[in-house]
């Protein structure tokens, strides 16, 4: 799922192509995208855009008459721009959005249609689809302090919570734990003061960091790439792979359909945290430490 770097620079990218245009016509290629009838989806044609925000893990095109286009990508929903040249490939495209200059597209590849597009007037509207997860970095420490202390969570499911955090997913939490050197399985209320600064500001700094970087390498160009999988990262889909700090294979935890990168030398003392299937699996046989499984 694209998260705060990645939606950044589809937003900076998108208002420079877009910002003061009309929008000449909006074709619904999948019916199922569009989640709202009222207003209908018509009312926004011929409308200039007036911003381009990011709400979220949501993107947000607002144009004449109040009216705001939501766009969620979900897992596996994409934004693409075209020129005067190239069509969106039909088997994928979900809707499209026709300006003077160019088509925005809205695609999704696989099956399972989760992406989503909403049409809603005045902000009060917006507001309704908006989780109102804390900006990390537009916070202070305070604040950040209490959105994780509210109730007692995981820090991996306390970062990835949209109602506490903007924009942050499984990847990007896992980098910052990662870059904080703490446990994903760490409970928010057990931390100390030296803990909370510790991930306040490896939040800032990997959040920032990755920003600057993914709009350093468009250089002005459309986004096409967006993935959770970069080989910049530390631990982020990098199972097995040697820890960039200390050389340890990264370590995971399967759920459901994401899975928690970690290094156990670096974040859990050395100790490997239970793998729900696996260590259920292996019982007594399951490793207690890196150093045991090396």
């Amino acid at each position: 799922m694209p998260e705060l770097p990645d939606l950044a620079v589809y937003r900076d990218a998108i208002a420079a192509r877009v910002t003061g245009e009309p929008l000449t016509h909006v074709r619904i290629d999948n019916p199922f995208v569009l989640r709202t009838a009222v207003p209908p989806i018509a009312d926004a044609e011929g409308k200039r855009v007036r911003d381009v925000r990011r709400m979220g893990k949501r993107l947000v095109l607002g144009v004449d008459g109040d009216l705001f286009l939501v766009f969620h990508l979900m897992i596996a929903g994409r934004l693409r721009w075209y020129g005067d040249h190239g069509k969106p490939p039909k088997r994928i495209t979900l809707a499209r959005l026709e300006f003077p200059a160019g088509t925005l597209a809205f695609t999704e590849a696989g099956t399972k249609r989760r992406a989503s597009l909403h049409l809603v007037r005045g902000e009060p509207a917006l507001a309704a689809l908006d989780p109102h997860g804390l900006e990390i970095l537009t916070a202070d420490r305070t604040a950040f302090a209490a959105r994780l202390t509210l109730e007692n969570h995981t820090l991996k499911r306390a970062l990835t919570d949209p109602r506490l955090y903007s924009g942050i997913g499984n990847a990007y939490s896992d980098e910052i734990l990662h870059r904080a050197r703490m446990s994903p399985l760490a409970l928010t209320q057990k931390l100390s003061e030296a803990d909370v600064t510790r991930l306040f500001e490896a939040a800032r700094s990997v959040l920032d960091e990755w920003t600057t970087r993914l709009t350093n390498e468009l250089g002005g160009a459309f986004p096409e790439n967006v993935t959770a999988f970069r080989p910049e990262m530390g631990v982020h889909g990098k199972y097995g792979k040697p820890c960039p700090v200390c050389g340890t294979p990264v370590q995971r935890i399967v759920y459901a359909e994401n899975e928690c990168n970690y290094c156990a030398r670096c974040q859990t003392g050395g100790k490997l945290l239970a793998d729900r299937s696996l260590s259920r699996l292996l019982k007594a046989s399951w490793p207690r430490s890196i150093d045991e499984l090396g």
